[in-house]
């Protein structure tokens, strides 16, 4: 099983990535926390995975945080939450945001994360406060600071949030709303969609 993968970064997208091993190209899902903060493509990337295994696939998952990892796992053992809501999950809040959540049973913040309902958030809780109590993650609800982006990753980052559930009506309108400031990067417009999203 793999737990650890370190080669050069071949390719980046806000959902996956393609790491080159000695020649061998891994292909990793991860959430936006990590993409965040990737290296340029062509150089060395190292993340933790988690090995998800199927009948029919073996899917990575790969974080760039002991607490990304923690999370994910501690997140896929509650009832109906799968690797890639799990993922998802990661991609729109942070793991101390999330912790915080989940301690003071804040169904509201939960309930807003695309894909997870009223009855989800209130397993998240149920399930996970004790769990996350003796976590090592530092409870917050500080977001970051939203950046503004250029139309020319509008596409990209457009079906990075439609994959995660928002409608992409609603996408492209807070998209064409945006601030445009040449040079931004993908990671600060994905920043500034999801913080104006889940408002």
């Amino acid at each position: 099983m793999i737990a650890r993968l370190t080669g050069m970064l071949a390719h980046k997208s806000p959902d996956a990535i393609i790491i080159d091993v000695n020649g061998v190209g891994y292909r990793v899902q991860i959430p936006f926390s990590t993409y965040y903060e990737l290296p340029d493509e062509g150089k060395t990337v190292s993340l933790s995975i988690y090995t998800h295994v199927k009948e029919d696939a073996i899917s990575l998952f790969g974080f760039r945080t002991v607490a990304e990892k923690e999370f994910f796992q501690v997140l896929i053992s509650v009832s109906g939450i799968g690797p890639k809501m799990a993922r998802d999950i990661l991609s729109n809040i942070q793991p101390d945001e999330l912790a915080g959540a989940i301690l003071q049973g804040n169904l509201v913040r939960l309930s807003s994360i695309p894909g997870i309902g009223k009855k989800t958030a209130e397993r998240l809780v149920l399930e996970l406060k004790e769990k996350v109590r003796k976590m090592d993650v530092a409870p917050s609800t500080k977001e970051a600071a939203p950046s503004e982006a250029p139309p020319e990753v509008a596409d990209d980052v457009a079906s990075a949030l439609v994959n995660l559930g928002y409608k992409e009506a609603v996408v492209r309108k807070v998209l064409a709303e945006m601030a445009i400031e040449s040079g931004a990067s993908t990671e600060a417009v994905l920043r500034q969609a999801l913080k104006i999203l889940m408002k």
